[in-house]
């Protein structure tokens, strides 16, 4: 798995599950972060405002031709077609909403252009028409990135040990139990976390994303968390308006389907790029931030990768070079494999395989019994 070449003869099933499992080194690297930087081409680190709005430009196209053919043609059709056209102007459109999210996740890591104003700009608009509170979102997932495996200081999908789960969890270690939590995660799974911070770093009080003077933010930020509230606001407006104006059932179809897509989405992704058996997590005794930033696994979406600008499958590279764009992104990972060696990890199972394998594999951390490293921790699922 991985960057291996190409062989005449399919490993077996045994072969395929041994490297999966095979865990990712957790010692100090034997490279620093200046040789990895070394090894990409510098064009990589180039920001084009042109290149940049050349893919705002076409994704927002395609997503106007879909609203665009939805609403014009879809009330033409008989019974069966009209429920399934828009079924599948739902998924689709979400999906390229998606594309949408990474783009303006691209301005919060300031890798949209050479102008910070520019990039806040574009995020703030973009991630409010996707009801994202963007300064919000921008401060807590770069605090995020600054500590990403870190059992301690990690902001989201932060694992728990096993003397800290939930009492029901055993009663939800079950097929239809992780049906449940699933449904439950990709539904409601980003509101839940903006809202109540579910699944995030535990603060000493109530943390909101909405909450300027909550925890998550430092005096000098609480003003631009006003300004996200202030756009979460006004698209919210504008939505209601459109209910008085079209019907909820119209928003609903045109905006509320496609967009619990791309919630969907946005947290499965995140899920599984920082949820693997193979991956390891660290306490504050043996975290440091280059094997925080190499705890992370590239995923294959398909041709959704395309879609998603490749967040999906060049997230190791994005977490060690946040500012690199994404049109890259792919070049840049290319190059710094046979730095990383066995620190980079790919896994090619398809991501909703993926995702069942690791809701059940994955439900807590906790130290090798006997271990020299009592810091580092690893995903076990016995309850």
């Amino acid at each position: 798995m991985g960057a291996g070449g190409r062989t005449s003869v399919p490993p077996s099933n045994r072969t395929v599950e041994a490297d999966y499992a095979k865990r990712v080194p957790h010692e100090k690297p034997p490279f620093s972060l200046s040789q990895v930087k070394k090894a990409i081409p510098p064009h990589c680190f180039q920001r084009s405002v042109i290149r940049s709005f050349s893919y705002v430009v076409y994704d927002l196209t395609i997503a106007f031709c879909l609203y665009y053919a939805a609403t014009n043609y879809f009330h033409k059709l008989s019974s069966p077609l009209f429920y399934l056209a828009w079924l599948l102007y739902g998924a689709v459109q979400g999906c390229i909403l998606t594309g949408v999210w990474v783009i303006a996740h691209e301005c919060g890591h300031h890798a949209f252009s050479d102008y910070q104003w520019l990039d806040d700009t574009v995020g703030l608009v973009l991630h409010s028409g996707l009801l994202v509170p963007y300064f919000s979102w921008k401060y807590s997932h770069r605090r995020h990135h600054s500590n990403t495996g870190s059992l301690d200081r990690d902001e989201v999908f932060v694992p728990k040990k096993k003397s800290s789960i939930a009492w029901w969890s055993k009663y939800l270690n079950n097929p239809l139990g992780r049906v449940l939590t699933l449904t439950i995660t990709l539904t409601l799974g980003w509101p839940l976390y903006l809202a109540f911070n579910v699944s995030g770093r535990p603060y000493d009080r109530f943390a909101c994303h909405y909450d300027p003077y909550g925890p998550i933010y430092s005096d000098r930020e609480r003003l631009q968390i006003y300004i996200s509230d202030a756009g979460v606001l006004a698209v919210s407006y504008g939505l209601i308006r459109l209910v008085m104006a079209k019907g909820l059932a119209w928003v609903v179809a045109v905006y509320g389907v496609p967009l619990l897509v791309v919630n969907g989405f946005l947290v499965l992704i995140t899920y599984l790029q920082h949820t693997h058996p193979a991956l390891p997590h660290y306490d504050s005794s043996e975290w440091d931030w280059l094997r925080g930033a190499l705890a992370t696994v590239d995923r294959d979406y398909g041709i959704l990768n395309k879609v998603f600008h490749n967040i999906t499958d060049t997230h190791v590279a994005h977490h060690l070079f946040s500012t690199m764009p994404h049109y890259h992104a792919m070049e840049a990972t290319n190059a710094i494999k046979p730095i990383l060696g066995e620190y980079y990890r790919f896994d090619g199972t398809p991501f909703y395989k993926a995702m069942w394998r690791e809701a059940k594999e994955c439900l807590y951390v906790e130290s090798d019994q006997g271990a020299q490293n009592k810091g580092v921790f690893w995903y076990n699922n016995k309850l």
